[in-house]
This record gives C-alpha cells, structure tokens and sequence, in this order.
C-alpha cells in the first residue's frame, strides 16, 4: 500500500479516511490514479451528503467525480468519473464485485459489512496494482440464519463466499484456535479465496497447467477426498518443507490459493515498506543476512528474490516489534525454499 498526504495541507492518511483529520477536506480515493484525492463540491449546490449523484472536483484536474453509492452507508471512499455509463455505474471499481450484501436495517450486521469492505477494497487495490482482470470475480456476503447451516466461506467459478461472521474479531478467533491455524484475518480470506479464480483464470486458461502441476500437483486428484483426509489427519508430515502454510497442503487448488494470498501479502507489505523508506541494518555483528533497503516497486518484479531478500529481514524486525508488545508474530510462517519456488511461479504468473 502506498503512503498517502492530503493535497491540502500534506497531512498523512490512512487508505480508509474519508476526510482529512488536519485541514477538513473530504477525501476520494481514485482508483485510476491510484491515491486519495482531497474533494472540492462541483459549483454551487453540488453536494449532498447522502446523494449518490453530488458531483466532485479534484485540485489541478477538471474531470467531476463522485462516490460510489456505497459511499452513502459509510463503508466506501472510491470515486468514480462521472460520465460513466457502464451498466455498475453507480457503484465503484471493487464495490461493483458485490452481488450479495447483508442486511442494512441491521446495524451489527452493517458494521461487520464495513470491516469485510475495508478488506476487499484493499484486495482491489492490490489487484489494480497488479494489472490483473477483475470482470469474473463476484462477492455474496452472507450471515448465517436461523434454521440453516452456517455459510461456507470460498470460492465456486469466480463467486466468493464470505460468512459475515468472520467480521466479529471474537468469533474469528476462536474459529482459528479451533482450527489450529497461526493466523485468520478477513483480508487473508479475500486473497485466498481470488487466488482460486486466477488459477482459472492464469493457470487452467493461461496455458500454464504443465508449469503449474510440475510444482504444486495434479489437480484432478480428488478435491473432496483430499479435504476429508486433511481435517482427519492434518497436514502431511513435511508441510513445512515444501508449502507456505499446513493448510497449503490440503490439495494442490489450496496450496496455490494460500501461495497466491502470501504472494499478496509480501507484495503489499513491501510495498508499504518501501513507502514509508523503511531500511533493516539490525545492530549486530554479522547482520548481512538481516539487512534490507527497498529501492523497487514490487508489483513489478518478475524475479522472486528480490522480493525474499527484502521480505525475510522486514518480517524477523516486525515481529520482534510485534513480541515486544506483547502481540503475536505479524507473519508467522517460515518461508522454506520449496515455499520459495511456488512464490517464484506466482511472481512469474503476474508478470506475464
């Protein structure tokens, strides 16, 4: 993620503020620019807050925008460029997506739909970043009912899934302890679950199949058996050795979804770093292994080293940071050179 400053007064930001805590201005994010923009009203009368039509105006660029419809429920800050008569025009480039959303006369069920928004709007941005398709990917955001079984959260032919429940920080962890899992979060899902539609999309359509089986499996053994022996028995003995997660080696569809996630996760991460000018020069007698500079953008980068030689210090310092504070480790896992080699067909993948 980026580093972004009002145009105003140069305040810092956070991806998710809708007005400047500094100077008062509202605030857009411009998906085609890729930074929050401050917002002026478009002449007199143009802004009301609820209206989805008000019309915008940007410093120093004359185009109108204005908010995404979504904008109304407080859970959206993207614009969209007014003049777009697309048949989603009223919605913007990741709130488009939703094909189900929960219940809004329920005010517990809105404010959990806002922190699944604050995730998927981060997924968009880092799939934007990318420059991949997005035209195939569609979300149901559904709470469990009375008398039903509970919502699975995944994925089926570009349609996502997510248990709403997920969005409860209690709830969501005791999910993961039950599950014996290091870490959960709601934007772990969301680039879990997308990676299974770019497997569509780049692998099966891509012409990548013989690539893709030689490093992670074939795919046709069977899905169902595959889960049921790995909820039976956990994962297989040398998960650590050649997956980046134990979940990773359920079954090959898996092991490229959670590769695909972390593949995202370094990717965003380093590019906060990079943003921030972070450098790692630890005070120790050999620290060659541990230092890092950012100088490259990461989404650009076909070769998977340069991304590890960053990554691995950036996270021995955040967890140190996070120990210290009592928290658990930012990024629990051990990236082992298999690992490495699947993260290298991914970083393959987007560039091409």
């Amino acid at each position: 993620m980026k580093l972004f400053e009002c145009q105003i007064c140069a305040q810092p930001l956070f991806f998710e503020n809708e007005a400047c805590e500094k100077c008062g201005h509202r605030l857009g994010f411009a998906p085609a620019q890729g930074r929050l923009v401050a917002l002026a009203p478009a002449g007199e009368g143009a802004f009301v807050p609820a209206d989805r039509a008000a019309i915008w105006s940007t410093p120093g660029d004359p185009r109108p925008v204005r908010f995404c419809v979504n904008a109304a429920q407080g859970v959206c800050n993207w614009l969209i460029e007014e003049g777009d008569q697309g048949t989603h025009d009223a919605y913007c480039a990741s709130c488009r997506h939703n094909r189900t959303i929960p219940d809004l006369s329920d005010a517990s069920q809105k404010a959990l739909w806002r922190k699944i928004e604050n995730a998927k709007h981060r997924l968009t941005y880092t799939l934007l970043a990318l420059r991949l398709p997005t035209d195939g990917v569609v979300f149901d955001i559904l709470a469990d009912a009375p008398g039903t079984g509970p919502v699975i959260t995944g994925h089926d032919n570009g349609l996502i899934t997510l248990n709403l429940a997920e969005a409860d920080d209690g709830e969501r962890e005791k999910r993961r302890t039950s599950m014996g899992e290091t870490y959960r979060t709601l934007l772990g899902h969301v680039r879990h679950e997308v990676g299974h539609y770019y497997w569509d999309r780049l692998v099966r359509d891509g012409g990548k199949l013989d690539e893709y089986r030689a490093l992670f499996g074939d795919e046709r053994d069977d899905y169902a058996a595959a889960l049921q022996r790995y909820y039976a028995n956990g994962p297989v003995p040398d998960w650590r050795q050649r997956y980046v997660s134990a979940y990773a080696s359920t079954h090959p569809w898996e092991d490229f979804a959670e590769t695909f996630a972390h593949y995202l996760h370094i990717v965003d991460t380093l590019e906060t770093a990079h943003a921030f000018g972070i450098q790692v020069r630890p005070r120790i007698r050999d620290n060659q292994d541990l230092s890092t500079q950012i100088d490259f953008d990461p989404h650009r980068m076909r070769d998977i080293a340069p991304l590890i030689d960053a990554w691995l210090p950036i996270c021995f310092a955040v967890n140190a940071l996070n120990r210290s504070m009592g928290q658990p480790d930012l990024y629990p896992f051990i990236l082992s050179p298999g690992a490495i080699l699947k993260l290298g067909f991914m970083a393959r993948l987007m560039r091409d």
